[in-house]
């Protein structure tokens, strides 16, 4: 067995990642996603052995956590200042049901041997990804959509997801389906 390169994410579902789709600005240097690898990351793992993917995944289906729901509203753009990276939307301000579930996530994987990311967690979710695009080319598209709502996804269950990367972007796969 090989190491996977691993993140666990809550999914998208239709028609709310069809509407984020949908919102292509068709600008050059900018990949907007397809809907089913829009997700929202609750947390990043790395490539992870298949010794320490058998513990974290047993951490993972031992988390107790209630659904919720949860706004996707809004499009901005990481980083604020010097060239786009990442076009997000937005998922609202400071629900606790979502930081919870990602502090026990970040838990979980700290008791399988696995270190988090210590950069600090913005929750979002990513619709397309830059290169080599300027600061002023997505602002009037961010501008015309800064208060855009998608609707409210109800979050019954998390995903551990593997990545594989390939010239045409991102492919996953599901590894655990974690239930509310």
């Amino acid at each position: 067995m090989i190491d996977k390169r691993l993140f666990v994410a809550i999914e998208i579902p239709p028609p709310v990642d069809q509407r984020l789709a949908d919102l292509d600005p068709k600008l050059r240097g900018v990949r907007w996603l397809a809907p089913k690898q829009m997700h929202l990351t609750l947390g990043f793992l790395g490539n992870i052995t298949p010794e320490t993917r058998d513990r974290l995944s047993s951490a993972l289906a031992g988390i107790h956590w209630s659904p919720f729901f949860l706004p996707v509203t809004g499009i901005g753009c990481f980083p604020t200042r010097g060239h786009p990276m990442v076009v997000w939307a937005g998922v609202g301000r400071g629900h606790p049901h979502l930081f919870q579930l990602h502090k026990r996530v970040q838990d979980a994987a700290l008791a399988a041997g696995v270190e988090p990311e210590l950069r600090p967690w913005r929750p979002h979710i990513t619709i397309g990804r830059c290169r080599d695009v300027s600061a002023q080319t997505p602002r009037p598209f961010l501008q015309k959509h800064s208060e855009f709502e998608a609707g409210m996804i109800h979050v019954e269950s998390f995903v551990l997801n593997s990545s594989l990367l390939m010239p045409g972007g991102s492919v996953y796969t599901r590894e655990l389906i974690v239930p509310a």
